[in-house]
């Protein structure tokens, strides 16, 4: 019977057999290595790879393409974690010094949070190779001054050195989604090119700095940072968030960091 595509899991079913190809060749998986699949669907990526690879971890939501698969694919090649990949704890996976490759067509709804989730866990992953939205593959490889330029450009690119590799219409799919998709490939930094000294005040300058992007900087952080300071980090506080790189993003984190940590050694010394 066929399965139709469920809106909720936001289900778009890769159909293009060439660009599925295209995909497994940029993968390039090999038997040493742990490969992880999200949202395997009907198996459009999942038997090519299975082409080049003996065994394969996916990881999917809807019950009724689980049963399809087990009922395909034999359980010595290919491991199912019933599970929703936004709660999944991936870095389980990695083993004998093995850091995990993840791949996937991932569905639109959750591409962003979920990628959010799996840089919490990227000390366990080689990389990534994920079908997604266009205008979210935009985003991954913007440069500043560009209107793509974001806060998941920065955090992003603060983990990762990201390719975008090719296209992909929406008549790859079944049924067609209103929108453009892409092929990305993201590789985690084995040494971060700028360190924070304090990862989550990055994330919380970068997420207040972007809520108010048409602001300039020394507006938009006010209660981080003032003008002073914010110069004082390297960076001009009449910049606009989309005019700063990642470096200036670290420098400014890194500057409320040491304030704060002043100020809290301050307060206790009172």
């Amino acid at each position: 019977m066929q399965h139709q595509a469920r809106k909720r899991f936001g289900q778009h079913f890769l159909t293009d057999t060439a660009l599925v190809e295209k995909m497994v060749r940029a993968i390039a998986p090999t038997d040493d290595q742990i490969v992880v699949e999200i949202g395997p669907g009907q198996g459009a990526l999942t038997l090519p790879l299975l082409d080049h690879i003996q065994h394969l971890q996916v990881v999917e939501l809807d019950r009724d393409l689980i049963t399809e698969l087990e009922r395909r694919i034999s359980v010595q090649r290919l491991t199912i974690h019933s599970a929703d990949a936004l709660k999944f704890d991936f870095a389980a996976l990695a083993k004998d010094g093995k850091r995990i490759r993840v791949v996937g067509n991932l569905p639109y709804n959750i591409s962003t949070p979920l990628m959010f989730h799996l840089l919490h866990q990227v000390d366990a992953i080689e990389d990534m190779h994920f079908m997604l939205q266009k205008e979210v593959v935009d985003r991954l490889v913007a440069v500043p001054g560009t209107p793509d330029w974001g806060r998941l450009s920065v955090m992003i690119q603060y983990y990762c050195r990201n390719d975008y590799l090719f296209f992909v219409p929406p008549t790859a799919f079944s049924p067609p989604p209103k929108v453009d998709s892409a092929v990305v490939r993201l590789t985690p930094y084995r040494q971060l090119p700028h360190p924070a000294d304090d990862i989550e005040m990055l994330r919380r300058v970068v997420a207040q700095a972007f809520t108010q992007r048409r602001k300039v900087i020394s507006n938009g952080l006010k209660s981080f940072l003032n003008s002073e300071q914010i110069a004082a980090a390297g960076v001009d506080p009449g910049l606009r968030p989309d005019s700063i790189g990642l470096a200036g993003f670290v420098a400014l984190a890194n500057m409320a960091s040491t304030l704060s940590h002043t100020k809290s050694d301050t307060d206790h010394a009172g």
